[in-house]
């Protein structure tokens, strides 16, 4: 059967604007980064970018290695566009990144302009796409000059094979950096990508969180992990699923990340949570919200309930101060 968006999409679904450029993302975005490999079902797949569409989630996030196997989330998306998505590709922003292992030698790894162009190019091929919207530096590499990095990403944008450039798990420092170098470029780079949430707060240690809102040179800010791969939500109170991802794929998030401090934070973290009306996932997603740094969350899903049960999280991302300084003293933070 042929797939038909919800008419009503735009209506659900709240936009922020990456930085002072013109791109506008939703506020939770669909990460591909589990899910979408050779292990998982594709009709599971496309259901779940249904519902994410359908819900104006703009928004689709993917690398060159998510799977396993490494590729096949960029393979599975891009039949999805194909058969479903091919008259909405103007209404959707497709990502994906180079920087992590992908083939073997010298030149599949890292940052060196051989090797990110390379794998644009084979990320293309395997989504069927002429260009993807947001190419990032997925990152940092320590042998490579950042020059060279950030002119890979200039010649990929300059060359009409993406439309932005982003970086991904870079510090301030290293980022307020490649801005002097892309600014100098006239290369439109918008967004940083991170992994953020209550229990890990490294962006805003390392300067990064900060250095996204210089004044004059505000760019956006993604992030991943919100939910701390599923130990901020109510999964784990009591026990470990047998479909849960410790059980399923314990690449990640592994059996003794629950200590008994972890459980006790996330029991009161879900009571507070419970007090504001909302599930502890949708408190954990409201909470990146709390100031304006965060433009969107990539979320991430093994079923299309989870995406509507994550979109909820929009009637209610007010915090008051006692609830901040909870969640700090709970989590560990003050």
């Amino acid at each position: 059967m042929e797939y038909t968006a919800n008419q009503d999409r735009y209506d659900k679904m709240q936009y922020r604007r990456c930085g002072k450029s013109g791109l506008l993302l939703p506020m939770l975005s669909l990460g591909l980064w589990h899910n979408f490999g050779t292990d998982s079902s594709f009709e599971n797949m496309k259901q779940m970018c249904f519902t994410a569409f359908d819900n104006g989630i703009t928004h689709f996030d993917l690398a060159n290695n998510y799977g396993p196997e490494p590729g096949s989330a960029e393979s599975n998306f891009g039949r999805i566009v194909k058969e479903n998505f091919a008259g909405y590709r103007d209404e959707l922003i497709i990502s994906t990144k180079a920087g992590y292992t992908m083939w073997d030698g010298p030149y599949g790894d890292w940052g060196s302009r051989k090797y990110m162009l390379a794998s644009l190019d084979q990320s293309l091929r395997r989504m069927g796409l002429d260009y993807v919207d947001i190419f990032y530096h997925h990152r940092m590499d320590p042998n490579t000059p950042l020059e060279e990095s950030m002119m890979a990403l200039d010649t990929a944008v300059k060359s009409g094979k993406a439309l932005y450039a982003g970086i991904s798990n870079y510090d301030g420092p290293h980022m307020i950096k490649a801005v002097e170098i892309l600014n100098e470029l006239k290369c439109p780079f918008v967004i940083n990508q991170n992994r953020y949430s209550i229990f890990d707060r490294t962006v805003e240690k390392n300067g990064l969180k900060e250095a996204v809102g210089r004044e004059g040179n505000q760019k956006g800010l993604i992030v991943f992990s919100p939910l701390a791969q599923g130990l901020l939500t109510d999964k784990y109170l009591h026990g470990v699923p047998a479909d849960s991802r410790i059980k399923t794929d314990g690449r990640f998030l592994k059996a003794d990340a629950l200590t008994p401090q972890r459980l006790e934070q996330i029991s009161k973290l879900n009571d507070l949570a419970a007090q504001r009306g909302q599930t502890l996932a949708q408190m954990a997603l409201s909470w990146l919200f709390k100031d304006s740094s965060v433009t969107s969350v990539l979320i991430g899903a093994s079923r299309p309930q989870q995406i509507l049960e994550n979109i909820r999280m929009m009637e209610n991302i007010t915090f008051t101060q006692e609830e901040l300084q909870q969640i700090d003293v709970i989590s560990g933070n003050k």
